[in-house]
Order: C-alpha cells, then sequence, then structure tokens
C-alpha cells in the first residue's frame, strides 16, 4: 500500500467513466463529529470505499450521515463537491417520523453500528435502539448492509433471538474479523454473511514530514479512559495491569534511550468529558515527564492517521489509532483491552499484542519494548498483514457493487 494516498481520489490510479445518475447511500451509525476519531475513521473510510464503488461505474453519490450528531465536515464535503458527490448529515431521531423520511431518500443503506455496537455489553436499552433503527430501514423496503463491523457478544437470550431475526433480513452482513465470523456460525446466521476487515484501513492519509533531528519517534497513545478505569472509575475494562503505572513506565522506558523522541498521540478528544479525553491525560502526563511531545487536536481522523503515519514506532489501546499505524505501515504493538484487538489483528496473521486483560505489567512493558528493538521485522509482517486486508475489503467492495448495479437496474 502507498505510504501516499490523494484525498480527492482515494481509489487513486483507478479511472472511472463519467458519472452519470446520483445515487443516495444512507451510512446509519456513522458519525463525522465524534469526539472518538475511531468512528470518524469509519465514516471516513466508508465513504472513500462507497465513492470508489460508485466512479468505476460510472456513477455520483449523496451521502447522507445518520448519526449522533449533525454537525458536518466542511473539509469532507468540499473533497466530495469538486469530484462530483455530495454529503450532508442528520442527526437520528428514532421515534420521529424524520428518521423514516430521511431513510425514504435513501437507495440503500449501510449500517456501521459505530463499530462495535451491535452487541448487548452496553446494555439491553441501547442494543434495542440499533435493532429498531435497522428493522425500521428494512421495513421501508432499502437494502441494508451491515458494513464490517463487531457482531455480538448477544449475552441476553432475547437479544440474540431479536440479533439474528434483523440480521436476517440485511442484504449482507459483513464481520470485521476471524471471531466474530464464528460467532455469527454459532447463532445459525450464516446464508447472508462475509467476513472483511474494518474499514478504517482505507482511511485516507499523507505522512508527515517530520524536521529530521536525527531521533527515533516512538507514538504513545494513551487512553484517558482506561487512565481512569473506565466510566465507572473502577477498572470497568477488568484490565490485568496497573494501566498507569503501565503508561508511566514505558514512557520512563523510552525517554531512558537516547536515540528515542516520544510522541504522546490522542484519538479521542472529548474536552467535556475529562475522564475519556486523551490529549488532556497526555498534557498532565507531559508535566510529569518534561521532554516528551504531546501531539497536537486533529480536526479530522485523517490528520491524525497522517501524524501517525509519520513515526517510526508505536503502541497503544485505542483500536483506531493502532489501525491508523498498521494501515500505513508503522510497525505497532497494539495494548489489547477486548477481545475485538485479537479478533482483528488475529485475522491479518498479526499477533505482537500486548493483552492487557491477560498479562501482566512486566510482559506488557517487555512486549511493547521487545517490538521497538524488533521494529524492522515488526514492519515485514504488518506488510504481509496489509495484503490481506486488500484482499478483504475487495470483497466488500465487490458486494457494495451488486447492490449498486441492483439500485441501477430498477
Amino acid at each position: 500500500m502507498n505510504a501516499v494516498i490523494d484525498t480527492l481520489n482515494p481509489r487513486a490510479g483507478k479511472t472511472a467513466s463519467a458519472p452519470e445518475k446520483m445515487i443516495t447511500v444512507g451510512l446509519l451509525w456513522h458519525s463525522l463529529s465524534s469526539g472518538n476519531l475511531g468512528v470518524g475513521a469509519l465514516t471516513e473510510s466508508n465513504i472513500a470505499i462507497v465513492r470508489g464503488v460508485a466512479e468505476s461505474l460510472g456513477q455520483r453519490v449523496r451521502f447522507i450521515v445518520l448519526g449522533s450528531g449533525s454537525e458536518s465536515l466542511p473539509s469532507l464535503a468540499a473533497e466530495l463537491e469538486q469530484a462530483g458527490h455530495a454529503l450532508e448529515n442528520q442527526r437520528v431521531r428514532l421515534f420521529r417520523s424524520s428518521f423514516r423520511e430521511q431513510v425514504r431518500r435513501c437507495d440503500l443503506v449501510i449500517d456501521i453500528g459505530e463499530g462495535d455496537s451491535f452487541a448487548d455489553i452496553y446494555g439491553f436499552k441501547r442494543f434495542f435502539f440499533y435493532w429498531l433503527s435497522k428493522n425500521i430501514v428494512c421495513s421501508l423496503g432499502k437494502p441494508l448492509i451491515l458494513a464490517p463491523q463487531t457482531i455480538g457478544p448477544f449475552d441476553g437470550a432475547a437479544a440474540r433471538v431479536l440479533a439474528k431475526q434483523v440480521m436476517a433480513r440485511c442484504a449482507k452482513v459483513f464481520a470485521r474479523d476471524n471471531l466474530s465470523s464464528d460467532y455469527l456460525k454459532q447463532l445459525g446466521v450464516t446464508k447472508n454473511t462475509g467476513e472483511a476487515i474494518d474499514v478504517a484501513f482505507r482511511l485516507p492519509f499523507k505522512a508527515k514530514q517530520f524536521a529530521d533531528n536525527g531521533k527515533v519517534r516512538v507514538g504513545i497513545n494513551v487512553s484517558g479512559l482506561l487512565f481512569n478505569g473506565g466510566y465507572t472509575g473502577g477498572n470497568q475494562f477488568g484490565l490485568s495491569i496497573d494501566y498507569p503505572s503501565t503508561i508511566r513506565r514505558l514512557i520512563k522506558h523510552f525517554q531512558a534511550l537516547p536515540e528515542v523522541e516520544v510522541h504522546l498521540v490522542g484519538h479521542v478528544i472529548e474536552p467535556h468529558m475529562p475522564s475519556e479525553d486523551d490529549y488532556t491525560r497526555g498534557i498532565a502526563l507531559a508535566e510529569e515527564f518534561p521532554g516528551v511531545i504531546v501531539a497536537p487536536v486533529f480536526s479530522r481522523p485523517s490528520e491524525a492517521k497522517s501524524y501517525i503515519a509519520g513515526l517510526d514506532y508505536f503502541t497503544g489501546a485505542r483500536m483506531h489509532a493502532c489501525i491508523a499505524a498498521f494501515s500505513s505501515s508503522v510497525p505497532v504493538v497494539p495494548m489489547a483491552y477486548s477481545r475485538k484487538f485479537n479478533g482483528l489483528f488475529g485475522t491479518l496473521g498479526y499477533n505482537s499484542i500486548a493483552d492487557c486483560k491477560a498479562d501482566s505489567d512486566d510482559v506488557v512493558v517487555q512486549k511493547i519494548s521487545d517490538g521497538y528493538v524488533k521494529r524492522d521485522a515488526l514492519k515485514q509482517q504488518v506488510q504481509a498483514g496489509l495484503q490481506r486486508v486488500e484482499e478483504r475489503l475487495a470483497r466488500y467492495e465487490g458486494n457494495v457493487a451488486q447492490v449498486f448495479n441492483q439500485v441501477i437496474g430498477k
């Protein structure tokens, strides 16, 4: 994969025929205004993928982002407009007629569930909300594709029954890793399923060019959420490590290496939620450890990826920050705190993961410090994994193209 991707044409190198018709694609449970850049990365990436498919078929697209916010991203809207497409954002108000009106405007709907929200681990009320939105789309006769995402778990019996019911109505259900695929088989959902990979691997970027100071740039993504013990403040995610202590040990370790320059890179920017904000935590750690560099607040996910792409080595607990590193060929050791890490990177044959729910503090620090020493070998493993990424995303793109052709043929 090239280190530089044309943000105006994420399928650079492909010649598309002149656009003839505008198809309206609803992007359900996507967001361009979330402080979690991972959710934004999924949205920008899915737009890039759908746009590439449409242009290969000579089509223009009106994207309607249907999510928890209505704020737009002017720079992305301008890029799309320049290429003949259109972008608008609508807040989902599920129990109002406006949601149904927005869905009726769509030729097809692609639902990404914010990556990992089609589950009942966040509570049945939230699950029901997501389930109902999918049924409304299907009831209005619109083809519904579940974009690559984590499916489940559905621990409650009612959630399992409802999940199976709505997935059977979908045009296609894509898992983003083998663990989710296996889970679908356990549920007995197999007829309309496929396995791809996280669409954020397709996020456009242009690697940042840092000043040449002879330093090896090591990026550490510090999760404000994990640092504060989760939303409850009491090790909500059941970590096997003392996360704050481990982060401080990592910073000390890399600062002690004379050739290293440490960068703290935030990927969730929530200034009104200090318990979750990565940037606020980075600033506080910089006061403890003079000399570390705190990455700026990014205005969009592609900026964060471009910054990460300019680093020489990376580690962190925000999965999409690690995907940004991996997909830009930066050697990375993810700090896993849920099965989605193991499933995603394991699917790519990449097992250099520090498991923060199974490993001790010492083992996590050792794995990450060893990864730095072996970063050239890790880079080769990353590049091999990227070949699998391309194969898997091609499956997803092929299915999107099939639905496009069905819509065009009507």
